[in-house]
């Protein structure tokens, strides 16, 4: 994994020969980072507007010789996201794409970080292939997806206490029920009775 420095000088120059940039800007950007300390410098590009996101995307490609992925919009597996703790996700900005075959695809901001692989084996046996994304859209996506489980994981339980709750409603309406029947039966009974005996007493 490169440094900082390197990085930005690197994906300055892929910049500019991608004609994306012209050298005097990328001079101006590569300032302007490091003038206003920012963490990531591709985030830092797109926030201040001086990059479009499909040539973030083009240029990211070029510079790690992988395929670039936009996360944007991408409805990614609960259940493969589930097989990484979130924060492992957000601090190694990866999030897992597919499963093709045994194949794991997975979109990392910085694909050529050697510690990568090894903390991916630490959770899945799966073979992995690294593409590149922005780190800033990976990581609202994971956040995205892992708020979204918990709303459902909420959603399920309110759905299970109304089920419930239904359920003992319609029980006691059944009781109910039985109590009302029985007292007209009860009452029917009476009513016989006292007929009968009005007709005694009329004889």
């Amino acid at each position: 994994m490169a440094s900082t420095h390197t990085f930005v000088s690197g994906f300055l120059q892929t910049l500019v020969r991608m004609n994306i940039m012209k050298k005097d800007e990328a001079q101006a950007a590569d300032k302007a980072f490091h003038d206003a300390a920012k963490e990531n410098f591709v985030d830092f590009l797109l926030e201040e507007g001086l990059v479009e996101r499909e040539n973030i995307l083009s240029a990211l490609s070029q510079y790690y010789k992988v395929p670039a992925f936009d996360v944007v919009g991408h409805f990614f597996e609960l259940h493969l996201l589930h097989q990484f703790p979130k924060d492992v996700l957000l601090r190694n900005a990866f999030i897992p794409l597919e499963v093709d075959e045994n194949m794991l695809i997975v979109i990392a901001s910085e694909p050529d970080n050697a510690e990568l692989l090894s903390i991916i084996g630490e959770h899945v046996s799966y073979d992995v292939r690294m593409d590149v994304g922005i780190r800033l859209d990976i990581t609202d996506a994971v956040k995205e997806y892992y708020e979204k489980s918990v709303t459902e994981v909420d959603q399920d339980i309110d759905l299970r206490e109304e089920r419930r709750l239904g359920t003992q409603e319609r029980q006691q309406e059944l009781r109910d029920e039985e109590i009302f029947y029985g007292e007209d039966e009860i009452a029917e009974g009476f009513q016989e009775v006292v007929f009968e005996d009005t007709e005694e007493e009329e004889d």
